[in-house]
């Protein structure tokens, strides 16, 4: 994998992380994202080094997570099945639905390249259940509807 494409996972993979810490500790944006840039991107724990994430895709994913939620969250809603709204999802899968949603509604990539981003990252917070496939299922369906054109 590229550097550069490398950097860019990770970035996405720690604005997932980022979200799911605000969520569960109530920290603001601005917070988890200093603690992420300076704890984080390329430190060392245990000998392992975490990989270095594209810092202003990062920093771009959770700004526009947290300031479209509601946009991103009618989205998602409207991509679920009537009986699983948004706030009876699991906390990780929600964080990676706001994520996956800014970058879908926001970002560059084109969607395909960011479902498959995204799914990735379930298959790594979800090795052995059935998730990814969930997760590709509601974020094919979110994309059609932000970026009708890449379907076409």
């Amino acid at each position: 994998m590229k550097p550069s494409r490398q950097m860019k996972s990770a970035a996405r993979l720690y604005a997932v992380q980022a979200l799911f810490q605000m969520e569960q500790s109530d920290q603001s944006a601005d917070g988890v994202i200093r603690e992420f840039e300076d704890h984080r991107f390329g430190a060392r724990y245990e000998g392992d080094e975490l990989a270095e994430g594209d810092v202003n895709l990062f920093r771009q994913l959770v700004g526009d997570a947290v300031n479209y939620q509601a946009q991103i969250d009618q989205m998602t809603d409207r991509a679920l099945v009537a009986k699983w709204p948004i706030d009876r999802i699991d906390p990780t899968i929600r964080a990676l639905f706001r994520v996956a949603g800014a970058e879908l509604t926001h970002g560059d990539a084109p969607p395909k390249v960011a479902i498959s981003e995204f799914v990735d990252i379930a298959k790594a917070f979800f090795p052995e259940g059935r998730e990814p496939k969930f997760v590709n299922a509601v974020l094919d369906h979110m994309a059609r509807e932000a970026k009708p054109e890449a379907f076409v």
